[in-house]
Protein backbone atom coordinates (compact mmCIF):
# COMPACT_ATOMS: atom_id res chain seq x y z
CA UNK A 1 0.00 0.00 0.00
CA UNK A 2 1.08 3.59 -0.57
CA UNK A 3 2.77 5.56 2.18
CA UNK A 4 -0.20 7.95 2.25
CA UNK A 5 -2.53 5.10 3.23
CA UNK A 6 -0.24 4.05 6.07
CA UNK A 7 -0.03 7.70 7.17
CA UNK A 8 -3.85 7.81 7.25
CA UNK A 9 -3.93 4.75 9.51
CA UNK A 10 -1.44 6.29 11.92
CA UNK A 11 -3.33 9.61 11.86
CA UNK A 12 -6.55 7.81 12.77
CA UNK A 13 -4.91 6.02 15.71
CA UNK A 14 -3.31 9.27 16.93
CA UNK A 15 -6.70 10.99 16.72
CA UNK A 16 -8.26 8.33 18.93
CA UNK A 17 -5.38 8.72 21.38
CA UNK A 18 -5.78 12.51 21.43
CA UNK A 19 -9.22 12.16 23.05
CA UNK A 20 -8.27 9.49 25.58
CA UNK A 21 -7.93 6.11 23.88
CA UNK A 22 -5.31 4.13 25.80
CA UNK A 23 -5.68 0.69 24.24
CA UNK A 24 -7.03 -0.95 21.11
CA UNK A 25 -8.38 -4.41 20.38
CA UNK A 26 -7.07 -5.49 16.99
CA UNK A 27 -9.06 -7.94 14.86
CA UNK A 28 -8.46 -9.42 11.41
CA UNK A 29 -11.38 -10.74 9.36
CA UNK A 30 -11.48 -12.18 5.87
CA UNK A 31 -13.73 -11.15 3.00
CA UNK A 32 -16.54 -13.34 4.39
CA UNK A 33 -16.37 -11.72 7.83
CA UNK A 34 -14.67 -14.69 9.49
CA UNK A 35 -12.20 -13.83 12.24
CA UNK A 36 -8.60 -14.57 11.28
CA UNK A 37 -6.75 -13.04 14.19
CA UNK A 38 -7.21 -11.09 17.43
CA UNK A 39 -4.86 -9.12 19.67
CA UNK A 40 -6.54 -7.55 22.71
CA UNK A 41 -5.56 -4.39 24.61
CA UNK A 42 -2.75 -3.16 22.39
CA UNK A 43 -1.15 0.09 23.50
CA UNK A 44 -0.92 2.98 21.05
CA UNK A 45 2.78 2.27 20.52
CA UNK A 46 2.16 -1.43 19.94
CA UNK A 47 -0.62 -0.97 17.41
CA UNK A 48 1.19 1.79 15.51
CA UNK A 49 4.25 -0.44 15.33
CA UNK A 50 2.07 -3.24 13.90
CA UNK A 51 0.58 -1.22 11.04
CA UNK A 52 3.63 -1.23 8.69
CA UNK A 53 3.83 -5.01 9.17
CA UNK A 54 0.11 -5.66 8.62
CA UNK A 55 -0.51 -3.45 5.59
CA UNK A 56 1.60 -5.30 2.99
CA UNK A 57 -0.08 -8.70 3.48
CA UNK A 58 -3.67 -7.49 3.78
CA UNK A 59 -4.45 -7.14 0.04
CA UNK A 60 -3.06 -10.59 -0.80
CA UNK A 61 -5.09 -12.22 1.99
CA UNK A 62 -8.04 -9.83 1.56
CA UNK A 63 -7.96 -9.23 5.30
CA UNK A 64 -9.81 -6.41 7.03
CA UNK A 65 -7.86 -4.64 9.76
CA UNK A 66 -10.28 -3.61 12.50
CA UNK A 67 -9.71 -1.74 15.78
CA UNK A 68 -11.83 -1.12 18.85
CA UNK A 69 -10.63 1.83 20.98
CA UNK A 70 -10.97 1.91 24.77
CA UNK A 71 -10.08 4.49 27.40
CA UNK A 72 -10.36 4.82 31.17
CA UNK A 73 -11.58 8.42 31.28
CA UNK A 74 -13.64 8.73 28.12
CA UNK A 75 -16.50 6.85 26.50
CA UNK A 76 -16.49 6.33 22.73
CA UNK A 77 -19.71 6.29 20.72
CA UNK A 78 -19.64 5.06 17.13
CA UNK A 79 -22.38 6.52 14.97
CA UNK A 80 -22.56 4.13 12.04
CA UNK A 81 -24.57 4.12 8.81
CA UNK A 82 -25.20 7.86 8.91
CA UNK A 83 -26.82 9.42 5.89
CA UNK A 84 -26.02 12.94 4.70
CA UNK A 85 -28.61 14.46 7.01
CA UNK A 86 -27.20 12.58 10.00
CA UNK A 87 -23.68 13.71 9.18
CA UNK A 88 -24.85 17.32 9.06
CA UNK A 89 -26.57 16.94 12.43
CA UNK A 90 -23.44 15.53 14.05
CA UNK A 91 -21.57 18.55 12.72
CA UNK A 92 -18.68 19.56 14.92
CA UNK A 93 -19.45 17.18 17.78
CA UNK A 94 -17.38 14.35 16.28
CA UNK A 95 -13.62 14.12 16.69
CA UNK A 96 -13.37 11.76 13.70
CA UNK A 97 -15.52 11.03 10.65
CA UNK A 98 -14.85 8.24 8.16
CA UNK A 99 -16.17 7.03 4.84
CA UNK A 100 -16.06 3.24 4.87
CA UNK A 101 -17.60 2.79 1.42
CA UNK A 102 -19.31 5.05 -1.14
CA UNK A 103 -22.23 6.75 0.60
CA UNK A 104 -21.58 4.99 3.92
CA UNK A 105 -20.25 7.16 6.74
CA UNK A 106 -19.56 6.90 10.42
CA UNK A 107 -18.74 9.47 13.07
CA UNK A 108 -17.00 9.04 16.42
CA UNK A 109 -17.80 11.09 19.52
CA UNK A 110 -15.85 11.07 22.78
CA UNK A 111 -17.68 11.92 26.02
CA UNK A 112 -15.95 12.61 29.32
CA UNK A 113 -18.64 12.78 32.02
CA UNK A 114 -20.28 9.35 32.08
CA UNK A 115 -19.08 7.80 35.34
CA UNK A 116 -21.04 4.53 35.28
CA UNK A 117 -21.47 1.84 32.64
CA UNK A 118 -25.26 2.12 32.88
CA UNK A 119 -25.10 5.86 32.17
CA UNK A 120 -22.74 5.29 29.27
CA UNK A 121 -25.01 2.69 27.68
CA UNK A 122 -28.10 4.87 28.07
CA UNK A 123 -26.24 7.86 26.63
CA UNK A 124 -24.98 5.88 23.63
CA UNK A 125 -28.50 4.66 22.91
CA UNK A 126 -29.92 8.20 23.10
CA UNK A 127 -27.17 9.60 20.89
CA UNK A 128 -27.58 6.92 18.23
CA UNK A 129 -31.34 7.29 18.28
CA UNK A 130 -31.13 11.09 18.16
CA UNK A 131 -28.79 11.12 15.16
CA UNK A 132 -30.47 8.29 13.24
CA UNK A 133 -27.44 6.03 13.51
CA UNK A 134 -27.42 2.24 13.66
CA UNK A 135 -28.59 1.29 17.17
CA UNK A 136 -26.50 -1.87 17.13
CA UNK A 137 -23.13 -0.42 16.07
CA UNK A 138 -20.32 -2.59 17.41
CA UNK A 139 -17.83 0.07 18.52
CA UNK A 140 -15.15 -1.32 16.18
CA UNK A 141 -14.05 0.11 12.84
CA UNK A 142 -11.84 -0.66 9.88
CA UNK A 143 -8.58 1.25 9.91
CA UNK A 144 -8.28 4.29 7.64
CA UNK A 145 -6.13 3.62 4.60
CA UNK A 146 -7.13 -0.05 4.40
CA UNK A 147 -9.51 -1.68 1.94
CA UNK A 148 -13.03 -2.70 2.94
CA UNK A 149 -13.09 -6.34 1.93
CA UNK A 150 -16.66 -7.56 1.44
CA UNK A 151 -18.05 -9.81 -1.27
CA UNK A 152 -20.48 -7.14 -2.43
CA UNK A 153 -17.61 -4.83 -3.37
CA UNK A 154 -15.38 -7.21 -5.33
CA UNK A 155 -13.38 -6.74 -7.38
CA UNK A 156 -13.19 -2.99 -6.66
CA UNK A 157 -12.82 -2.75 -2.89
CA UNK A 158 -13.29 0.75 -1.45
CA UNK A 159 -10.66 2.32 0.76
CA UNK A 160 -11.62 3.57 4.22
CA UNK A 161 -10.86 7.29 4.26
CA UNK A 162 -10.77 10.05 6.86
CA UNK A 163 -13.28 12.76 5.99
CA UNK A 164 -12.46 15.01 8.92
CA UNK A 165 -10.62 14.92 12.24
CA UNK A 166 -10.49 17.19 15.26
CA UNK A 167 -7.80 15.91 17.64
CA UNK A 168 -8.60 16.57 21.30
CA UNK A 169 -12.33 17.26 20.80
CA UNK A 170 -14.11 15.81 23.82
CA UNK A 171 -17.79 16.44 24.46
CA UNK A 172 -19.99 16.42 27.56
CA UNK A 173 -23.53 15.17 27.92
CA UNK A 174 -24.81 18.71 28.57
CA UNK A 175 -23.13 20.09 25.46
CA UNK A 176 -24.51 17.32 23.25
CA UNK A 177 -27.96 17.89 24.71
CA UNK A 178 -27.69 21.60 23.95
CA UNK A 179 -26.86 20.72 20.34
CA UNK A 180 -30.07 18.70 20.09
CA UNK A 181 -28.29 15.44 19.28
CA UNK A 182 -29.78 13.30 22.05
CA UNK A 183 -33.13 11.56 21.95
CA UNK A 184 -35.24 12.28 25.06
CA UNK A 185 -34.33 10.37 28.19
CA UNK A 186 -36.68 7.51 28.96
CA UNK A 187 -37.59 5.97 32.26
CA UNK A 188 -36.87 2.35 31.41
CA UNK A 189 -36.87 -0.22 34.16
CA UNK A 190 -35.67 -3.69 33.22
CA UNK A 191 -35.65 -6.41 35.91
CA UNK A 192 -32.21 -7.56 37.03
CA UNK A 193 -32.75 -10.85 35.24
CA UNK A 194 -33.48 -9.02 32.00
CA UNK A 195 -36.80 -10.91 31.75
CA UNK A 196 -39.99 -8.89 31.17
CA UNK A 197 -42.25 -8.86 34.23
CA UNK A 198 -45.06 -10.49 32.28
CA UNK A 199 -44.83 -12.79 29.29
CA UNK A 200 -47.32 -14.17 26.82
CA UNK A 201 -48.65 -17.70 26.79
CA UNK A 202 -46.26 -18.43 23.96
CA UNK A 203 -43.41 -17.11 26.13
CA UNK A 204 -44.42 -19.33 29.04
CA UNK A 205 -44.40 -22.36 26.76
CA UNK A 206 -41.00 -21.40 25.40
CA UNK A 207 -39.61 -21.07 28.91
CA UNK A 208 -40.78 -24.54 29.78
CA UNK A 209 -39.34 -26.00 26.59
CA UNK A 210 -36.21 -23.80 26.66
CA UNK A 211 -36.68 -23.31 22.94
CA UNK A 212 -34.80 -20.57 21.14
CA UNK A 213 -36.22 -18.57 18.22
CA UNK A 214 -35.13 -19.67 14.75
CA UNK A 215 -32.20 -17.41 13.82
CA UNK A 216 -32.16 -18.48 10.17
CA UNK A 217 -35.78 -17.40 9.86
CA UNK A 218 -34.93 -13.97 11.32
CA UNK A 219 -32.13 -13.65 8.78
CA UNK A 220 -34.42 -14.64 5.92
CA UNK A 221 -37.08 -12.13 7.01
CA UNK A 222 -34.65 -9.24 7.56
CA UNK A 223 -34.74 -6.29 5.13
CA UNK A 224 -31.89 -5.84 2.66
CA UNK A 225 -28.80 -3.98 3.80
CA UNK A 226 -27.83 -0.60 2.37
CA UNK A 227 -25.92 -2.17 -0.49
CA UNK A 228 -28.85 -4.46 -1.38
CA UNK A 229 -26.37 -7.36 -1.39
CA UNK A 230 -28.07 -9.42 1.28
CA UNK A 231 -30.02 -9.33 4.52
CA UNK A 232 -29.33 -6.67 7.15
CA UNK A 233 -27.66 -8.89 9.75
CA UNK A 234 -27.77 -6.20 12.44
CA UNK A 235 -31.55 -6.05 12.10
CA UNK A 236 -31.77 -9.86 12.13
CA UNK A 237 -29.69 -10.00 15.32
CA UNK A 238 -31.84 -7.32 16.98
CA UNK A 239 -35.11 -9.03 16.00
CA UNK A 240 -33.86 -12.42 17.16
CA UNK A 241 -32.83 -10.95 20.53
CA UNK A 242 -36.23 -9.33 20.97
CA UNK A 243 -37.91 -12.67 20.36
CA UNK A 244 -35.57 -14.52 22.74
CA UNK A 245 -36.17 -11.98 25.50
CA UNK A 246 -39.92 -11.99 24.91
CA UNK A 247 -39.84 -15.79 25.14
CA UNK A 248 -38.36 -15.53 28.62
CA UNK A 249 -34.61 -15.79 28.19
CA UNK A 250 -32.59 -13.19 30.09
CA UNK A 251 -29.96 -10.79 28.72
CA UNK A 252 -26.85 -12.88 29.60
CA UNK A 253 -28.39 -16.01 28.09
CA UNK A 254 -29.44 -14.14 24.96
CA UNK A 255 -26.01 -12.55 24.61
CA UNK A 256 -24.25 -15.90 24.88
CA UNK A 257 -26.60 -17.59 22.41
CA UNK A 258 -26.28 -14.73 19.91
CA UNK A 259 -22.52 -15.33 19.92
CA UNK A 260 -23.26 -18.89 18.79
CA UNK A 261 -25.82 -18.24 16.05
CA UNK A 262 -24.77 -14.89 14.52
CA UNK A 263 -21.77 -14.52 12.22
CA UNK A 264 -21.74 -10.77 12.88
CA UNK A 265 -21.66 -11.32 16.64
CA UNK A 266 -18.72 -13.69 16.22
CA UNK A 267 -16.94 -11.06 14.11
CA UNK A 268 -17.61 -8.11 16.40
CA UNK A 269 -17.31 -9.85 19.76
CA UNK A 270 -19.15 -10.04 23.09
CA UNK A 271 -19.60 -6.28 23.44
CA UNK A 272 -21.61 -6.15 20.22
CA UNK A 273 -23.71 -9.13 21.32
CA UNK A 274 -24.35 -7.63 24.77
CA UNK A 275 -25.23 -4.23 23.33
CA UNK A 276 -27.65 -5.80 20.85
CA UNK A 277 -29.34 -7.82 23.60
CA UNK A 278 -29.58 -4.78 25.88
CA UNK A 279 -31.10 -2.61 23.14
CA UNK A 280 -33.54 -5.41 22.37
CA UNK A 281 -34.48 -5.62 26.06
CA UNK A 282 -35.28 -1.92 26.05
CA UNK A 283 -37.45 -2.38 22.95
CA UNK A 284 -39.27 -5.34 24.53
CA UNK A 285 -39.98 -3.28 27.63
CA UNK A 286 -41.24 -0.32 25.59
CA UNK A 287 -43.45 -2.61 23.51
CA UNK A 288 -44.87 -4.14 26.69
CA UNK A 289 -45.60 -0.71 28.12
CA UNK A 290 -47.50 0.31 24.97
CA UNK A 291 -49.61 -2.86 25.00
CA UNK A 292 -50.21 -2.91 28.75
CA UNK A 293 -47.89 -5.81 29.45
CA UNK A 294 -46.12 -4.26 32.44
Amino acid sequence: MAQQQLDDALKMLDTFASVGATHFDLTHTNIDGEKRGFRPTQSLAQIKNSMPKLFPGAPERQNNIIVRPTGDKVHFVQLDDLDASGMRRVGEAAFLTLQTSPGNHQAWIAVSDLPTLAEAKDFARRLRKGTGADLTASGATRVAGTSNYKRKYEPEFPTVTIEDSAPGRIMTLALLESLGLLAPAEQVVIPASGTPARVSRRSEAAIRARKWPNYDRCLQDAPYNQGNSGPDTSRADFTWCMMALDWGFDIPETTAKLMEVSAKAKENGPRYAARTAENAATAVHEKGARTGRG
